[in-house]
């Protein structure tokens, strides 16, 4: 029900202010084309805090590639500076104002000189610096003055649709897609690292992106804290939209589509949520596990899912532990997420940690050598927490002034930013014998007495672990091994751990070995 029209002079003033954000976004052609010469023309307000506004074209063109092109944009601007809900409608028609430009275009006519005339004794009266005169200040002001003549002019037909242009602009529509939606710039498929713990999830992601609602639908990824699931997620939205921009794509975590849920329901508005998420083309939702144990989000999501999955929209979840493991989640939602394809993201490699720290980096402009990389990596295992890492050396480059060497990297690693290791909830029994697999080797020679070169490093090792993640005393871990005294066991402690940042082979076998045991320990 149309309420009321907005005065003119209202309008003016709203299009003005919508066309000042516009010019931030988009590229000088872009703007002066199309954005300058199609004004919004009228407003409508309406019940339920909406608004319709008209924008009126020249020609059927101008329209027509308005609404297919920059309507997103124009929309976000005017529902900013409205505070409403704005629809819009294109209409091919008499411009009878152009607000947006009607400050310069009065600059440019009245004319460098006229202005200088005018401002002239008011800023005879201002303090210039003793090396600024009012002439130099009016020198300086004439070619800044001409540059932005010279920039404002419209562009010509053969510069405004060149390939350079086009493509910028279609760079620009896609960059505002995804920042819309939520997503990450830096999230895409092009800066993650790649490795045995995640090539399947990554290669199912990839043709996901590819051929959405009909590939592997629904995605569900899962696994621990920093493995790269929530990357992937925004990887695979930012891709959909490089392919077709047309595509409704809705992004959230688990809380937030139980808080949207919690408050529709409050505000008695459910159909306006079932809408948005039920038309959607894309669904992604990340720790899709906070939904557990709330039974009117479960039943609202259920009826999401069934709806989505009709009309071959694609589903992608992501998950701290795969369905059966959440024990409050209702049956008929945890057959649906198994029906899909399901990837478990492993604890990311030494390796791996290694290739996440330097392409981090790299994005940054930050250049980090490959030993102070691995030495890194032998220390941090969540791949999450490698981008703190690199935030702090950054600040501390950046802001201090201080050089990437091994100095600066061990007292970042011996302070606030190394983590904690997760807990491993291993007997040492367990230890022994994860050890002794990995080499291959019995378990009573590595508790033995014979001193072989391969069987007194992974013995080392072992005590290391016992030391490091049990806390054992030094005395006990040598009752494991034959009787060995405090001083052995010190001794064997003490070597892996300064190997731990030279040596590149047990770097690889400690970080291997902590992974096993935390998979083997949940």
């Amino acid at each position: 029900m149309q309420l009321n029209n907005a005065p003119i002079d209202e309008v003016r003033h709203l299009w003005e202010q919508a066309c000042a954000q516009l010019q931030l976004q988009l590229s000088p052609a872009v703007y002066n084309t199309w954005i300058v010469s199609n004004p919004v023309t009228s407003l409508n307000y309406l019940e339920n805090n909406n608004c319709l506004a008209t924008i009126t074209s020249p020609t059927a063109f101008h329209s027509t590639n308005l609404k297919k092109n920059l309507h997103l944009q124009i929309k976000q601007a005017l529902d900013k500076v409205t505070g409403k809900n704005c629809e819009i409608e294109y209409v091919v028609g008499t411009i009878t104002f152009v607000p947006a430009t009607s400050s310069k275009s009065k600059v440019h006519q009245m004319g460098f000189t006229t202005i200088k005339k005018t401002i002239q004794p008011e800023l005879a009266k201002t303090q210039f610096r003793s090396s600024q005169s009012i002439d130099s200040f009016f020198t300086k002001s004439q070619k800044d003055f001409e540059d932005s003549k010279k920039f404002s002019q419209s562009p010509r037909v053969e510069d405004l649709f060149s390939e350079n242009i086009l493509s910028s602009a279609s760079e620009d529509r896609v960059a505002a897609l995804i920042r819309a939606v939520g997503l990450r710039k830096d999230y895409t498929f092009e800066t993650f690292a790649v490795s045995t713990t995640n090539e399947m999830a990554h290669a199912a992601a990839t043709a996901v992106s590819n051929r959405p609602g009909t590939a592997y639908n629904p995605l569900f990824l899962y696994g621990g804290v920093g493995v790269g699931k929530t990357h992937l997620m925004h990887a695979i939205g930012s891709n959909i939209l490089h392919n077709d921009p047309n595509k409704k794509i809705i992004y959230c975590t688990g809380e937030e589509f139980t808080n949207e849920i919690v408050h529709s329901i409050q505000k008695k508005n459910t159909s306006q949520f079932k809408s948005r998420y039920r038309n959607a083309d894309v669904l992604l939702i990340d720790d899709i596990q906070f939904i557990a144990g709330k039974n009117a989000v479960q039943e609202e999501f259920f009826h999401t899912f069934n709806a989505l999955n009709k009309q071959q929209s694609q589903i992608v979840l992501t998950s701290d532990r795969p369905p059966h493991e959440m024990l409050l989640l209702e049956n008929r939602l945890r057959s649906r997420f198994e029906a899909g394809l399901m990837i478990d993201i492993q604890i990311p490699s030494f390796e791996l940690r290694t290739a996440i720290l330097l392409v981090k980096a790299k994005a940054i402009g930050l250049s980090i050598p490959i030993d102070i990389a691995k030495t890194i990596a032998a220390k941090v295992e969540s791949a999450r927490k490698i981008e703190g890492v690199i935030t702090s050396i950054r600040s501390e480059v950046e802001l201090k002034g201080k050089l990437i060497n091994n100095e600066l990297i061990n007292a970042l690693l011996d302070t606030e930013i190394i983590e904690k290791h997760q807990n491993i909830n291993s007997s040492p029994t367990e230890i022994i014998k994860t050890v002794a697999d990995h080499y291959k080797l019995k378990q009573t020679a590595l508790k033995g007495k014979r001193r072989v070169k391969s069987l007194v490093t992974a013995r080392h090792i072992a005590m290391y672990l016992l030391k490091n993640e049990l806390s054992l005393p030094l005395v006990e871990i040598g009752r494991w091994f034959s009787g060995r005294d405090h001083t052995s066991v010190l001794h064997a402690v003490r070597k892996i751990e300064k190997d731990l940042k030279t040596n590149d082979v047990i770097m690889r076998d400690v970080s291997a070995l902590r992974t096993t045991l935390l998979l083997t320990s949940r």
